[in-house]
């Protein structure tokens, strides 16, 4: 799959579910909900704020990430959507991280998550006030679970 842009829509239907699912869950609002769809789905990808999202499989592997988020892990899209998504946590980390994605899974959505991180160079970082949800397609089927913060700092 390639980066979001013009030529795909900024992969609006992606992008859709999870506006559409972390509004679901929190009542809030991702972009502007006046927007386009593809709109919506550029302004996200575009957003000064970081947003990834992982799928379903045993071992969720990333499948969405906008600029933000690939500055921040100092990486490419290839490289972050083929990237199982535990390994963006330390392994002293991943205990944690597994409780976290637990309780998201019961609630629907935690907006109180900080934590260390470590981006594909190595660089560590502290994310604070996570909000982490699980993403629905249109038919309430899970979709996997994606993460949006705003507040980090390197360690």
């Amino acid at each position: 799959m390639e980066a979001p842009h013009e030529n795909n829509d900024y992969l609006s239907v992606h992008a859709r579910q999870l506006i559409e699912s972390y509004r679901r869950w929190t009542g809030r609002d991702l972009v502007d909900p006046k927007l386009s769809p593809v709109e919506q789905a550029r302004a996200l990808y575009e957003a000064p704020f970081v947003t990834a999202s992982h799928g379903t499989e045993a071992d969720p592997v990333f499948n969405y990430a906008n600029r933000a988020t690939l500055t921040l892990f100092e990486t490419a899209w290839a490289d972050f959507i083929s990237m199982p998504s535990r390994l963006s946590a330390e392994p002293v980390a991943r205990e944690e991280r597994a409780q976290l994605l637990a309780r998201v899974n019961q609630h629907g959505f935690i907006d109180d998550y900080s934590g260390i991180r470590i981006s594909t160079s190595g660089r560590r970082f502290h994310i604070r006030r996570a909000t982490v949800w699980s993403v629905i397609d249109a038919r309430g089927a899970p979709g996997g679970q994606a993460v949006v913060f705003r507040d980090w700092e390197y360690l």
